[in-house]
């Protein structure tokens, strides 16, 4: 007997080839859809745990065309960003010019600071305020890191005013022989910079350029009759004046030249020997006690060769005038007798 019913036949198995083609496609877009969905919202979450996440600071400096001030690092926190607590706060920290701003929760101190910033300082770095002082939101710490450089500067060697007694000249008058001029003095240094300040100077070389020239006044002793008739003749004149003139003084310019002074007295010597002796160690170092010539190593007032000779007269001969003038006095002393005999040889010879 036949049957009337009509044969089930499956969905799938009704699908012709171009249909299961359209249906994968189909199932695949929907698949990658989702994919991209879900790699985009862990993305995002990720970028948006990185910036609410742990920050310790904050650049002070435009970057990418935002300005960070301290108002929107506070704006920042208070939204609960920087450690995730609106209880964090900021110290400002200036390193050689460049600027950032350190978070943190336990400030105390400058030290605590830089601890939380993870800066390390050099041994010849300057901080201000010192690293003990408390902070708060308003301090700015700054680092400065030193530098040294080779520094070479001249200066001016004061000239003395000489006065020569002479017979010459009636009593009660002066003559300028020779006016005076500043002498130059170039030395050589070490100097430590930080900051922009110069924290320390080491001078390894020091050295007369141009010796000065005193100025010699001559001061009348004689009478006027005398004074006539040396006028009278030119030539007789000439070697009146310099017969004529009976002694010499200087007045001491600075501490180290009075120091010797009086020592120069106290010995016994002249006014005259001290005239000698200024213009004697004027040559020599200017009367500089860190005077250092680079090429003979000869050093201080007067010129010791070398320097440490004169710890004979004191363990503080690199440094004290006093010192270096009790030295050089008794050398001149036991080799030339007198100031006078010391530069007499220094004008033939060059040096004493």
């Amino acid at each position: 007997m036949a049957s009337h019913r009509k044969e089930h036949v499956s969905l799938f198995a009704a699908l012709t080839k171009r249909q299961w083609t359209r249906l994968v496609a189909g199932i695949v877009a929907i698949v990658m859809m989702v994919c991209v969905g879900l790699f985009s919202r862990d993305f995002y979450g990720e970028s948006h745990k990185a910036t609410a996440g742990e920050v310790t600071e904050y650049s002070a400096t435009q970057t990418e065309g935002l300005t960070v001030s301290r108002d929107t690092v506070r704006k920042a926190l208070n939204q609960g960003q920087g450690d995730g607590t609106s209880s964090t706060s900021y110290v400002k920290v200036q390193v050689n010019g460049k600027s950032k701003i350190i978070l943190g929760d336990n400030f105390t101190t400058v030290k605590s600071v830089l601890e939380a910033g993870d800066i390390t300082l050099n041994p010849d770095d300057t901080v201000t305020p010192a690293l003990n002082t408390k902070v708060d939101e308003s301090t700015v710490i700054t680092i400065s890191s030193s530098d040294s450089k080779i520094q070479t500067s001249e200066s001016d060697i004061a000239f003395n005013t000489i006065e020569e007694k002479t017979s010459s000249l009636p009593s009660g008058t002066t003559k300028v022989k020779t006016e005076g001029q500043v002498g130059v003095m170039v030395t050589t240094s070490l100097v430590t910079v930080a900051g922009g300040k110069n924290t320390s100077s080491n001078v390894f070389a020091s050295y007369v350029k141009t010796a000065p020239v005193n100025k010699v006044v001559l001061i009348g002793t004689g009478s006027v009759s005398s004074s006539t008739s040396s006028s009278s003749s030119s030539s007789s004149s000439s070697s009146s004046s310099s017969t004529a003139t009976v002694s010499s003084s200087t007045a001491p310019v600075g501490e180290s030249q009075s120091i010797a002074h009086q020592m120069v007295i106290a010995r016994g010597w002249s006014e005259s020997d001290f005239t000698c002796l200024v213009q004697l160690w004027n040559k020599e170092s200017g009367w500089r006690s860190n005077a250092a010539n680079p090429s003979s190593g000869a050093y201080g007032i007067p010129q010791a060769l070398p320097g440490s000779k004169m710890a004979s007269a004191g363990a503080d001969w690199a440094t004290n005038p006093a010192t270096q003038i009790t030295w050089g006095l008794g050398y001149i002393a036991g080799r030339y007798s007198t100031p006078c005999g010391a530069w007499s040889h220094s004008q033939s010879s060059g040096w004493y």
